[in-house]
């Protein structure tokens, strides 16, 4: 028996950070909408834990216990006394380091598989919890759709979307680590009043009612600036999405995917070719939002 469960990435429409706290984490108004890439993450018996992977940026995901779908079954194994005696294997199609969870989409993926594996019976309640105990990203791959999450991201409000975005994502070559990301805003923001986060009124508005131009007028990064002083080369590729005719360009999360709203899904491929011919990323790839959490494919 096995159990495949596919995982979406997240685009942030709205990542606002506050200053840091004496834990080392930020609190967030940090806006998600669940993109439809996605990864599949398979659960099959195996002797001891063991992990594989494929698919663009597999050389760069660790196949041992610190990888968080790792984590994850080692996690929900100890809450019901299972020994975690899985192979889990992971088809990578979301970015690699790129801002867009892709991390955690693997860690809610290998969750539900081997919850369903073991039928261990956990409430969706149980099953956040341990998202939330893994990464302040993992219960939003868990739920999908949208969602306002607050604390340092992790404490979940669903919101209502009105319709479909169109997204184009831009893969940078080369990644960035998100601690460094967070310590380079905190340099940035040093000697300088950080307001709390607050969710924006505006926005939340233009997601309820489907209005991506009003959208685009009101997404927001407070992490941009630094990643783009990290990684200075993102600017031009941000520049040429724009120029291509989208609504909005921002850097996804902590980098360096860069996003990009279209108006409609012949615009977003206008843009896709625009930035695939400009030079400026590695690769180019159009998708739609929302898209559902983790969900099990087969089994």
């Amino acid at each position: 028996m096995s159990v495949t469960v596919r995982v979406p990435a997240k685009v942030n429409v709205q990542l606002a950070v506050g200053a840091a706290r004496p834990d080392g984490f930020h609190d967030l108004a940090n806006v998600f909408l669940a993109v439809g890439l996605h990864d599949d993450v398979t659960a099959t018996p195996a002797d001891e834990l063991t992990l594989t992977c494929e698919g663009p940026g597999a050389d760069q995901v660790p196949l041992d216990r610190t990888n968080l779908a790792a984590r994850a079954a080692i996690a929900l194994g100890e809450r019901y006394g299972i020994e975690p005696r899985v192979h889990l294997h992971i088809a990578k199609d979301i970015p690699v380091a790129g801002g867009m969870a892709g991390g955690s989409a693997d860690a809610a993926g290998a969750l539900v598989a081997c919850d369903a594996l073991w039928g261990t019976g956990a409430s969706r309640d149980e099953l956040l919890d341990i998202c939330a105990e893994l990464g302040s990203d993992v219960p939003f791959s868990l739920v999908g759709g949208a969602a306002l999450g607050t604390g340092r991201g992790e404490k979940l409000q669903l919101l209502d979307v009105g319709g479909d975005f169109w997204w184009v994502f831009a893969a940078a070559e080369g990644g960035l680590s998100t601690p460094a990301v967070y310590g380079e805003f905190d340099r940035l923001t040093e000697n300088t009043a950080v307001p709390v986060p607050e969710a924006s009124p505006a926005l939340l508005d233009a997601l309820r009612t489907g209005d991506a131009a009003a959208l685009a007028a009101t997404v927001t990064n407070d992490l941009q600036a630094a990643a783009l002083s990290l990684f200075p080369s993102l600017k031009a590729t941000l520049d040429a999405g724009t120029a291509a005719g989208a609504l909005a360009a921002l850097v996804s999360g902590s980098g360096p995917t860069t996003a990009f709203l279209a108006a409609d899904a012949e615009s977003a491929h206008r843009v896709a070719e625009a930035l695939t011919a400009s030079g400026t990323c590695r690769s180019v790839r159009v998708a739609s939002s929302p898209a559902p959490g983790a969900t099990v494919v087969t089994r």
